[in-house]
């Protein structure tokens, strides 16, 4: 007999089919949910597919998310906001070269997002957020403004160590994500009609090794004075 102290198995037997634990269930909703939003976009899904996905009833949803919204406010909560708070762990504890620094969260980002179902949310949310203003504006909130802190930290933690030059942090955090969401967005759009070979990986460090070399360069190297006027 197995004994009182050992956990319980995550499913039971019952009339020949298995039964997850009902503990578990909103986990799986979630999971569901992410993949089934990223291949559909937010206005195509429906609960039901959902519920399919999750291997469970649509009442199961209704149980734990009361509409569609909030089980996308969920997916962003539980499969995004947890990946942004272990990258600023990450930052935090991080000491050294900022340039190193942001070549790891550029090559982290892309693994735990661009190739994973996270990458299809950025394009839903650019494809639909005029159609639906207030997850449009939860997700800018949540996610993209708490992701550009996260990349001002490190630009001016580098300006500080004398390791960047002087520069508006703001508009290179922006620069460095410009080129984070267009290959997430071509990905689950344009790329399947594309011709020519494209390797996102190639394209983001060669985006990021041209920002970086205009973070670090000195003004010797500009060719030109601060003060020279317009060239005709």
């Amino acid at each position: 007999m197995q004994p009182k102290s050992a956990q319980p198995s995550t499913t039971t037997p019952k009339g020949g089919r298995w039964r997850r634990r009902k503990h578990a269930r909103p986990a799986e909703i979630v999971a569901a949910a992410l993949k089934v939003f990223s291949e559909r976009g937010f206005n195509a899904t429906r609960l039901d597919d959902v519920a399919r996905s999750a291997g469970v009833s649509k009442g199961t949803v209704y149980l734990y998310f009361e509409n569609k919204e909030a089980l996308f406010r969920a997916v962003v909560a539980e499969e995004v906001l947890p990946q942004i708070a272990r990258v600023e762990k990450m930052v935090d504890a991080y000491s050294g070269d900022m340039a190193e620094l942001l070549r790891q969260l550029v090559e982290q980002w892309w693994e735990t997002v661009g190739e994973s179902p996270l990458s299809g949310i950025p394009k839903l949310m650019m494809a639909e957020a005029s159609n639906f203003p207030e997850l449009a504006r939860f997700y800018v909130d949540n996610v993209v403004r708490r992701v550009r802190r996260i990349l001002v930290r490190v630009v001016e933690r580098g300006i500080d160590d004398g390791q960047f030059r002087s520069c508006d942090p703001a508009y290179v955090a922006r620069a460095l994500l410009a080129p984070l969401v267009f290959s997430v967005v071509w990905r689950r759009s344009l790329e399947q009609f594309d011709s020519d070979p494209y390797d996102a990986r190639t394209f983001l460090h060669v985006q990021l090794e041209l920002t970086l070399h205009g973070l670090t360069r000195t003004a010797a190297t500009t060719g030109a004075s601060s003060d020279d006027g317009p060239r005709h």
